[in-house]
């Protein structure tokens, strides 16, 4: 007799197929969320030593138009910094996106697994009330078998 959740075994290795992809994906979410940070570190390290180097030229004086650039150049680094904030938020989002579905296909997996357990439980409870009817009933054969045996067997009685 084959276990019966044997069929269920395909069905358990796509879940765990599923929970695998959803773990890469999670991974490569939060790499790219590293990367994304990383990024923004070195945009506002830029800009804090720029910011330095020109409060140090400052201090000597610095012409109108050279002023005018510095600002334009402030204004956009701000701008690439407030566009790498956006990114970082998405990138925050797809981070938990993923990880909610590593949650799921975890959750799905485990009880495809509990669900199993029990068919093989059951399936074991079948198989051993069989063998107990089993020797039940042959112990019952057994028992009859000497009952009739002694019956048949009586002892002469000398007269």
């Amino acid at each position: 007799m084959t276990r019966p959740a044997q069929n269920l075994d395909k069905v358990i290795e796509l879940a765990e197929g599923r929970r695998d992809d959803a773990l890469a994906e999670f991974a490569r979410e939060q790499t790219e969320q590293r990367q994304a940070q990383t990024q923004m570190d070195q945009l506002t390290t830029y800009a804090d030593e720029a910011q330095r180097r020109w409060a140090e030229r400052g201090a000597a004086g610095v012409d109108v138009a050279l002023l005018m650039h510095h600002r334009q150049f402030m204004a956009k680094l701000d701008h690439a910094m407030e566009f790498q904030q956006g990114v970082l938020a998405e990138r925050a989002q797809r981070v938990e996106r993923a990880q909610a579905a590593v949650h799921e296909a975890e959750r799905e997996l485990a009880s495809l697994r509990k669900y199993v357990e029990r068919q093989v439980d059951a399936w074991q409870q079948t198989l051993q009330r069989r063998e107990q009817k089993h020797t039940d009933e042959m112990a019952q054969n057994i028992h009859r078998r000497r009952l009739e045996n002694d019956s048949s067997f009586q002892p002469m009685s000398s007269s």
